[in-house]
């Protein structure tokens, strides 16, 4: 059974630091895309980071304009994990923030929620002044 999985999100205050997981499981290919998006309330799911692979020694990352600088997307040394650590937190960071992974498309940048078949349950997290 394939699953994504999130985990570590929380409340933290303006300036605070947390860390989220992601491990998908279950996959017998490695997902050589995997990224963060979130989605604050009434608001469309938006990207936040990706980490691709291309080949097996070429390596990606990419992240949205409102987090450069802040957030920092990293694989983990097991197959299919990512992590995203998150500094310098602000009140508008708070969402609901999903993992996905997929098989990178040729060609695709891998920002979009449309280059995604597999995602988790998303966990919150909340900045507070």
């Amino acid at each position: 059974q394939v699953q994504v999985a999130e985990s570590g999100g929380g409340s933290v205050q303006v300036g605070g630091s947390l860390r989220l997981s992601c491990a998908a499981s279950g996959f017998t290919h490695h997902m050589t895309a995997m990224a963060w998006f979130r989605q604050a309330p009434g608001k469309e799911r938006e990207f936040v980071a990706v980490s691709t692979w291309i080949g097996e020694n070429t390596h990606f990352t990419a992240y949205g304009d409102a987090v450069k600088g802040r957030f920092t997307i990293s694989r983990g040394a097991a197959k299919n994990t990512v992590s995203l650590q998150m500094n310098s937190l602000k009140p508008e960071d708070t969402a609901v923030y999903y993992c996905a992974a997929d098989v990178a498309a040729p060609g695709a940048t891998m920002k979009r929620v449309s280059n995604y078949d597999y995602w988790g349950q998303g966990t919150q997290v909340t900045v507070s002044s």
